[in-house]
């Protein structure tokens, strides 16, 4: 596969993010199998369920944490690609009747419904083990072992100490109402254990960082993927489908805790912000290298609020 072209570096967030999203869209496109490839059903619902949409918070993660590594592009879109495989994975998953039982993802049916329950179950078992070829496949660090413990995060972040055991608490939840730390216990599984480790994967592309650079890097991680879901209960409360592109109101419709049935709407608005305020914090130490992970962070509490 051939290199990405080489980039400028745009003072502007919404140019820097505007090229490295159609970076990561390249490199998807180009690692995800092409539809002339048997099984070809299966790999055209791969390709439906991953290009062409989404925000990319998590690659974008990626690319900020290795500007501030020092980390070159390249390595930083792969890692980013990694990461948004284990994501669309989980949201194939996720939207399956056995689940949440959506149809409307990103503006257009959900995969099960444009396939069938069979192809999309299968699609998010192939997203994810193509994420660990990827990670496995490229150069992303001069040190293997550097490397190897990258895959190590994601398959962390992935599993049942991470995203599918937030999953399985999210299931266990419904019909409860949950205070505010336990709603974070559950969200830092299921939705925040996969930013953080974008963000680690990046930074993990370049320069070593010390274990105090580390923890602090992590500590913005975790207060940015609260906040990420705050903002998404917040948005689900207050928004319509056709902004969202997937069903609206559905969280308040399945009996669902949020931090909007536990704080209220102002409330949750609220927290957002003081999370948003706690991460710009824990970048203080870092300067102008962290400027894109500021830029983010206000991207991700700000959207549509």
């Amino acid at each position: 596969m051939g290199s990405l072209p080489l980039q400028t570096v745009p003072t502007d967030f919404q140019e820097w993010s505007r090229q490295r999203l159609e970076l990561v869209e390249t490199r998807l496109n180009e690692v995800l199998p092409g539809i002339d490839i048997a099984p070809n059903v299966l790999h055209d619902a791969m390709r439906y369920a991953v290009l062409g949409g989404g925000k990319r918070i998590r690659p974008l993660l990626a690319c900020a944490g290795g500007e501030l590594a020092e980390a070159a592009l390249e390595r930083t879109i792969v890692a980013g690609v990694a990461v948004e495989l284990i994501h669309g994975y989980s949201l194939v998953h996720d939207d399956l009747p056995c689940m949440d039982d959506d149809v409307l993802r990103r503006g257009k049916p959900t995969c099960h419904v444009e396939y069938d329950e069979p192809t999309a179950l299968l699609v998010g078992d192939a997203l994810q083990t193509l994420a660990f070829q990827v990670l496995a496949e490229y150069r992303l660090s001069d040190d293997p072992a550097v490397q190897l413990d990258m895959i190590r995060i994601l398959a962390q972040a992935a599993g049942s100490r991470g995203m599918a055991g937030g999953q399985a608490i999210d299931l266990a939840a419904v019909g409860k109402q949950l205070s505010v730390p336990e709603l974070e216990f559950m969200h830092i599984h299921k939705t925040g254990a996969v930013i953080r480790a974008a963000l680690q994967l990046g930074v993990r592309c370049g320069q070593r960082l010390g274990e105090t650079e580390l923890q602090q890097v992590d500590h913005f991680a975790k207060c940015i993927g609260l906040a990420f879901q705050v903002v998404d209960d917040v948005l689900d409360a207050d928004s319509t489908t056709a902004t969202l592109g997937k069903t609206a109101g559905k969280d308040a419709r399945s009996d669902k805790p949020t931090y909007v049935s536990a704080l209220g709407l102002a409330g949750a608005k609220s927290l957002a912000n003081e999370l948003r305020a706690e991460a710009m914090q824990t970048l203080a130490p870092f300067g102008q290298r962290a400027l894109r992970l500021r830029q983010l962070a206000d991207f991700i509490v700000m959207r549509e609020f």
